[in-house]
């Protein structure tokens, strides 16, 4: 029975029919939101009541393939996929927190991330950098206080709406980073101090290219480590 269910469990068609199941749940959820497809909306049930039914054999299938069922908790994935499943199961056609009930249903899609291997690296390189992101960011904000301080000191009086204060700055900061309309900004503080375009281009200089470019850097590193680390685990599995 467990070879049976094992050998469902991991064919290429029954994978391939789940993911496309998910992506049909998210359609479901998407066309929900249409008013002019509102007139459908107990088809949609129905429909809604089937991906669930799916879901729940599809889960049931690769917990009973699995021959010590301790196993199949101890992957954190195997966890996601029994969360989201029994959050579609709770019934939410009466109930006061439909709305809830109906926008958590739209994370079943993020099942996909567990049939996808390379989906799984980002996400578990996403988790690893985290710690070193942590720094990155603390190094980060060490520059926006000096030049928010350095900002408001100079530019106060010019535009107290962008320099007013220190929290002001860091604000003003954030846009110039992200190069929405920051010229304007620099002209504006040009006509009064000329050399301030100084000021500008450092900060983005070493905010928007250095500490980019520091950040990219990080995240590959750890794509890579992540991606190593399943590539020496596929000889194991396969010799089990």
């Amino acid at each position: 029975m467990i070879s049976h269910l094992h050998k469902i469990r991991f064919h290429p068609l029954f994978e391939g029919a789940v993911v496309a199941v998910i992506i049909f749940s998210s359609v479901i959820v998407g066309a929900k939101t249409f008013p002019k497809l509102q007139q459908y909306a107990n088809i949609f049930d129905f429909l809604d009541a089937i991906v669930t039914s799916i879901f729940l054999t599809e889960l049931l299938i690769r917990f009973f393939s699995e021959e010590n069922k301790k196993n199949f908790f101890k992957n954190g994935w195997n966890i996601f996929d029994s969360l989201i499943v029994t959050i579609s199961l709770i019934p939410i056609a009466n109930s006061e927190m439909v709305v809830i009930g109906r926008m958590l249903r739209i994370f079943r899609i993020m099942r996909v991330i567990s049939f996808i291997p390379e989906l799984r690296i980002l996400i578990s390189s996403l988790f690893s950098v985290i710690p070193k992101l942590i720094y990155i960011l603390l190094l980060l904000f060490i520059f926006f206080y000096i030049y928010a301080t350095i900002g408001t000191t100079l530019f106060n009086e010019i535009n107290p709406k962008l320099w007013g204060d220190v929290a002001i700055s860091l604000l003003t900061l954030f846009q110039i980073m992200t190069l929405e309309g920051w010229t304007d900004i620099m002209y504006e503080t040009m006509e009064v101090y000329p050399g301030s375009w100084i000021f500008y281009i450092s900060f983005i200089v070493i905010t928007a290219f250095a500490f980019l470019n520091l950040l990219i850097g990080v995240i590959v590193n750890i794509i890579e480590v992540e991606t190593n680390k399943v590539s020496q685990s596929i000889p194991a599995n396969d010799q089990d």
